[in-house]
């Protein structure tokens, strides 16, 4: 049987190229894998912002993100990265983070280098831990996993407090150390992800944020062209819960509309209909599954 963190390991090296949009919740999972993704990847910030309703500043805890990250985990069958922000704590605190990441059933994770309590990484105010520090924190990852496909991603938020320069130099420690995927955050040029992907030796994978709309801190570069410069990932963080967000307000807007007015509005073209989120969510085999180990008749499919 293959494992997520095998799953994964396939991808990285059959697949010229990857994308892993950013997921929060069961519907986002579940819709990445029904338009036919191989994989996802956690979003911090979402997650954060989604469940605690804070900003991503370092509030949320271990337990609350690996919790969420399983039930994520186990509600597809795609490989699914987590972000594991600083490790919460020191090198011996990401051990043990290692191990409960890895039980909960992702295929691999991010581990950063901010100080903590981090914050987003295209949020002013960033610093970063010591090289040596972080040189440990991977090390400690890696001797922590018990599966050896379980993929540890160092991220270094490096660039905006020691330039693309110390952010080379981290990147071949962080490779040294036995880090498999490089992840450098907030990258603002083709010429500076070229610089790392050529310094790490390993697979980089980058963050397009958005993916579909801009922001001064994540250019749109065409894939081809990140393909062309040895990018094997990028991930799209905000994508999803940015399209949440407009799709919800503008529903609450109409909704305030017809609450004014007294008069019905129905659009379909805005909202999808009972019947696609039961088909999303596996209401029918949730019914036949039923229906094989109950004596009971299923209810009708309610609304």
């Amino acid at each position: 049987m293959s494992t997520n963190p095998r799953k994964f390991r396939e991808l990285l090296k059959n697949e010229a190229f990857i994308v892993s949009p950013g997921v929060y919740d069961g519907y986002s999972i579940r819709l990445v894998e029904a338009a036919g993704f191989k994989t996802a990847a956690t979003s911090g910030a979402a997650l954060s912002n989604s469940m605690l309703g804070v900003a991503d500043i370092g509030v949320m805890g271990l337990t609350e993100n690996v919790n969420h990250c399983r039930n994520l985990a186990r509600s597809v069958s795609i490989p699914l990265t987590a972000d594991a922000d600083t490790g919460y704590g020191n090198p011996v605190n990401v051990f043990h983070t290692v191990r409960q990441f890895e039980e909960a059933g992702v295929a691999g994770i991010n581990l950063e280098d901010q100080v903590s309590p981090k914050r987003c990484g295209h949020m002013p105010g960033k610093d970063v831990v010591s090289l040596a520090e972080m040189v440990k924190k991977i090390e400690a990852a890696c001797l922590a996993r018990r599966d050896d496909d379980f993929v540890i991603i160092a991220r270094t938020d490096s660039i905006a407090v020691e330039g693309i320069d110390g952010a080379v130099k981290r990147a071949k420690a962080y490779a040294a150390a036995g880090a498999d995927m490089l992840f450098p955050d907030a990258v603002r040029t083709e010429d500076d992800i070229k610089r790392l992907v050529d310094a790490a030796g390993i697979p980089l994978s980058v963050n397009m944020g958005f993916g579909i709309r801009s922001r001064p801190t994540t250019p749109i570069i065409p894939i081809p062209r990140l393909k062309a410069i040895g990018v094997k990932r990028i991930s799209l963080p905000r994508m999803l819960p940015a399209a949440a967000i407009h799709g919800m307000t503008q529903a609450l807007r109409l909704m305030q509309e017809v609450i004014r007015t007294g008069q019905p509005i129905d659009r379909p073209d805005l909202l999808v209909g009972i019947e696609d989120i039961m088909k999303l969510m596996g209401y029918e085999e949730m019914r036949e599954l039923e229906k094989r180990l109950t004596t009971l008749d299923p209810e009708p499919l309610g609304v």
